[in-house]
């Protein structure tokens, strides 16, 4: 007989979870079951409701949701990586922020999530060449979100961007994966030159609120930026810098700090 589960290739775990969370917010707030069935039971994947939320959010006078929704479509069928990287994110956010109970809630409300998922879709079509399309998703995002990440930027997976408000990621710079940075966090430059010009942040990395990482530079794996910290130099890994300029205060004091996301200096200043 033949079986009735579905093939490996259709189960998703966050989509289902996601899926479930949103039937119990409509049945406990029934005033948002519009809204949350539009933007979440309506559709059959994740993908699509990535798709949805991002051409209702970035949508304006000058373009359309319908224009915005078949780029959105185009790119997440394009490069099922970005699709991915979307769970690792939920899932991310989930893990390190203690304000995030479901896997609903950056989906819907939080605009860090949001921004990145914006931004790959804008680094899509970076890299296909199709800059001014970039650019304006890039501007709709620090409209939107107070979020400024250049298209051609590189973001890694299972990124947490606590609160997010004044994030700024130049041209040049890199993200590595599982890293935390919380707000008003800068990855820039340090003048006008050209080329390879901003930082890149290895994984595992906590950047802490009100850092500035300036210049092409390194900050190692699993490595912590206190806050306020303004960086002008390498970052060994495993370490922890503070100050203005930063020096190295002492090790990370864990393995993962992205994940422990301990931002308090015991003894090493």
């Amino acid at each position: 007989m033949k079986s009735t589960r579905p093939a490996l290739s259709t189960l998703d775990p966050v989509w289902d979870r996601i899926h479930a969370e949103a039937e119990t917010a409509v049945a406990a707030e029934p005033l948002l079951g519009g809204m949350i069935h539009s933007s979440i039971l309506h559709h059959a994947t994740l993908e699509k409701a990535l798709a949805f939320r991002f051409s209702l959010k970035l949508a304006s006078g000058e373009m359309s949701e319908q224009v915005l929704r078949e780029i959105a479509d185009e790119a997440l069928a394009d490069d099922p990586a970005i699709g991915e990287a979307a769970r690792a994110d939920l899932v991310a956010t989930y893990e390190r922020d203690p304000a995030c109970s479901r896997f609903l809630q950056p989906l819907m409300y939080f605009k860090g999530f949001q921004a990145v998922q914006a931004h790959r879709i804008a680094h899509w079509l970076h890299s296909r060449g199709r800059t001014d399309f970039a650019s304006y998703i890039q501007m709709r995002m620090s409209e939107l979100f107070s979020i400024d990440i250049h298209p051609a930027a590189r973001i890694g997976r299972g990124i947490m961007i606590d609160h997010a408000h004044s994030i700024v990621i130049g041209e040049t710079a890199s993200v590595g994966d599982n890293v935390s940075m919380l707000h008003s966090v800068t990855l820039g430059g340090t003048g006008k030159e050209d080329g390879d010009r901003h930082p890149k942040i290895g994984c595992g990395v906590l950047i802490g609120a009100g850092a500035k990482v300036l210049g092409n530079i390194t900050v190692g794996a699993c490595s912590r930026i206190a806050a306020g910290s303004v960086v002008l130099e390498d970052v060994p890994p495993k370490t922890t810098v503070a100050g203005v300029p930063a020096r190295i205060v002492g090790e990370a004091g864990c393995a993962q700090p992205s994940i422990t996301m301990d931002q308090i200096l015991r003894g090493e200043v």
